[in-house]
């Protein structure tokens, strides 16, 4: 069995909102780290539709449990009228909840009740490096790493199968929009941006609606946890640089689909793009779940030179390059970066087996990166 990163017993000093995306394996971490604790699962019709239809079941089934009794509620959104009965029982029991959803989207939309800072939330990303010690970086590379997807022997399948029934249905309904042809266009528009930076009226005139509302679909996109933007590092000595914002959906496997990308070999662009969004995605990843204070951003300079991912306040600047022997002219954003900014460490990330250092730059095989990473040698 993989052991995930997240430990749900090490955040519950008081209750939780656990968020994550679709198929990141929020029930199943739940039932396997809080075991024999009360759960109660909204998929279960039976369940939900009682209790939909008499939220005070819930207060009434519970109202007499120990103090620090933990209780489960999984899909909350589903019949988000408990939240009334959870406020209750935390404040008169001091019960503690783990409630567990896609997004809080949909509770803040309805102005349903969020607790109040009565529970903080926690997120639980996809499959890390540190979870899979066998990671297949060409595995990873061109499926994701969704557990449902990683591991299945039919990943193309089941992508397809999530796209189909939850961005392109669950999605929409978030997007309270109108036009769902226009926000299905923009889905795969925003997959073609994938690792880009951000231009609303562009994508806006590829879609048939205003800037404004693209800003508001790439909200949505975030609000749910699908994908996330990352913004321009402006802090700046010589060099104007660009301060639009970079998109990525929260796994590369979903972009690949979106794409049509398939099949994807080593030394191919289109391997390279997603080579830079797997490493991206684990270190928002490891960012989240040590819940680092140091920011995430990208640097571009109108002059052209640009660096994948900027840690902190310039404390480290990462170039990624999917090449098996890196040159010299892939090292020229770092050094561009050096100049304005010489005081921070400088790695490039690649496929290159051979660790080493060139010049003041850090060579690090992806693999290897990872491990630091996640050894906390890296930030």
């Amino acid at each position: 069995m993989i052991t995930r990163i997240l430990n749900i017993n090490n955040e519950l000093d008081g209750s939780i909102f656990l968020f994550g995306a679709r198929q990141t394996g929020k029930s199943a971490l739940l039932k396997n780290q809080l075991k024999g604790n009360l759960f109660f699962d909204l998929l279960d019709s039976k369940v939900r539709n009682r209790l939909s239809r008499n939220p005070s079941l819930l207060y009434d089934s519970l109202k007499d449990c120990d103090e620090g009794t933990i209780v489960i509620i999984d899909e909350i959104p589903l019949v988000p009228e408990l939240l009334n009965e959870v406020h209750r029982l935390i404040s008169e029991r001091n019960l503690r909840f783990v409630l567990c959803g896609s997004s809080a989207r949909k509770l803040k939309r309805k102005g349903h009740n969020t607790l109040g800072g009565r529970a903080f939330p926690v997120y639980l990303f996809p499959f890390v490096s540190a979870e899979l010690p066998d990671l297949d970086i060409d595995r990873a590379v061109n499926f994701g790493l969704l557990p449902s997807h990683y591991l299945a022997r039919n990943a193309h399948r089941n992508i397809a199968a999530y796209i189909d029934v939850y961005l392109k249905e669950e999605i929409k309904e978030e997007a309270l929009v109108r036009n769902l042809n226009a926000f299905q266009r923009f889905l795969e528009v925003a997959a073609q941006t994938d690792g880009e930076m951000v231009n609303y009226n562009n994508i806006a005139q590829d879609c048939g609606v205003s800037a404004v509302t693209v800003a508001e679909y790439f909200d949505i996109l975030e609000d749910t946890l699908i994908g996330y933007r990352i913004p321009a590092f402006t802090r700046t000595n010589k060099r104007r640089v660009s301060k639009a914002p970079r998109f990525y959906y929260f796994d590369v496997g979903i972009t690949n689909y979106l794409l049509n990308r398939r099949d994807l070999k080593r030394g191919t662009i289109e391997y390279g793009h997603a080579f830079e969004h797997l490493v991206i995605q684990e270190i928002v990843a490891y960012l989240g779940y040590t819940q680092s204070r140091h920011k995430l951003s990208y640097w571009h300079t109108y002059t052209g030179h640009e660096v994948d991912c900027v840690l902190g306040d310039a404390k480290v600047a990462i170039e990624i390059k999917s090449a098996e022997e890196v040159q010299p002219r892939h090292l020229k954003g770092l050094k561009a970066f050096s100049d304005e900014f010489p005081e921070s460490r400088r790695i490039i990330v690649s496929l290159d087996i051979f660790n080493r250092k060139i010049g003041d730059i850090d060579c690090i095989h992806i693999s290897d990166f990872f491990k630091q990473l996640w050894n906390g040698e890296i930030i």
